[in-house]
């Protein structure tokens, strides 16, 4: 089958790697331009990019796909299939209909619950014990497609990078099934939509008025990137693990003891790894030898 990839990050290059295993004549891959990244602010190609220039496959990277010359670039790939997982850009009528059977994506939620950009964060967030993988056909709506497939996947105490790492290897499976046993389209229920808004720069950080369960699910869904985190000392200290603890005394950001356990609006926040800015991962105790946070100190 001749498929038209489309996707940019790690998330979507098992699906990539899967078409190609499988034998599928992959004409092209889409994912969004080189950006500034890093202290450099080097371009960075995104991990889609690097993979189909190691695999020997065409890329584009245009900025848009609304005008009528990439349109009709698309349109010239003659394309069976476009397959989509986590591209970053809204597909407007004509590229969806371009390819002979469509489009379908590879959505890393259980539609229709968090639709939109970021459904592992929104799913870790709003304390959902499981998730799984959507396989849709693709229309104008966002994420409001038939369903092709869905697969569970339990989520509990695990991290934004440990679930997408697995939600991309279990879609890149359901994909090439599919493709090898198609099954009907089925319409998403209207009961439970919800959206997945896109994560803004102020959310990571830490608010201790909150429940010491709510921080803690903060913690995952941020972690790896942009990773949760407090001020101290001018300092920004991410926090990369913590555990929770269930009776505190303490005014909310009060550092209850030496091991830095926070108090929050309910319970407390016993820290398992943290970082500072520059630095590598450490724990607790190696971040206190040369940074002291004593007893008492109240975290903004």
């Amino acid at each position: 089958m001749r498929i038209i990839f489309m996707g940019s990050p790690a998330f979507a290059v098992p699906s990539l790697n899967a078409l190609v295993e499988a034998g599928h004549e992959v004409v092209a891959a889409y994912c969004q331009p080189p950006r500034p990244a890093g202290r450099g602010k080097t371009e960075r190609k995104t991990a889609v990019h690097e993979r189909a220039e190691q695999l020997g496959i065409e890329v584009r990277a245009p900025r848009t796909l609304r005008d009528d010359e990439e349109q009709a670039r698309f349109r010239g790939l003659d394309a069976d299939l476009a397959v989509v997982a986590a591209y970053g850009l809204i597909l407007p009528k004509p590229i969806l209909e371009a390819p002979k059977a469509g489009c379908i994506n590879v959505h890393a939620s259980l539609l229709p619950r968090w639709r939109g950009a970021a459904p592992i964060q929104r799913a870790i967030l709003g304390g959902d014990e499981i998730s799984g993988v959507t396989l849709m056909r693709m229309d104008e709506g966002l994420d409001t497609g038939p369903m092709l497939a869905r697969q569970t996947l339990d989520i509990r105490h695990k991290n934004a990078g440990q679930v997408s790492e697995e939600l991309a290897n279990l879609g890149a499976r359901m994909l090439v099934d599919w493709l090898d046993n198609p099954t009907p389209a089925k319409p998403q229920p209207i009961a439970g939509a919800t959206y997945a808004s896109k994560i803004g720069k102020g959310e990571a950080r830490i608010d201790w008025s909150k429940p010491a369960e709510e921080v803690e699910r903060q913690v995952r869904a941020f972690d790896p990137v942009p990773g949760a985190w407090f001020e101290v000392g001018g300092e920004r200290i991410k926090l990369l693990e913590a555990a929770v603890g269930s009776d505190a005394s303490g005014t909310p950001g009060e550092v209850l003891d030496e091991c830095l356990s926070v108090a929050c609006g309910r319970g407390y926040i016993r820290p398992l790894k943290v970082q500072r800015a520059g630095r590598g991962a450490m724990t607790p105790g190696e971040l206190l030898r040369g940074f002291p946070i004593p007893k008492g100190t109240i975290l903004p």
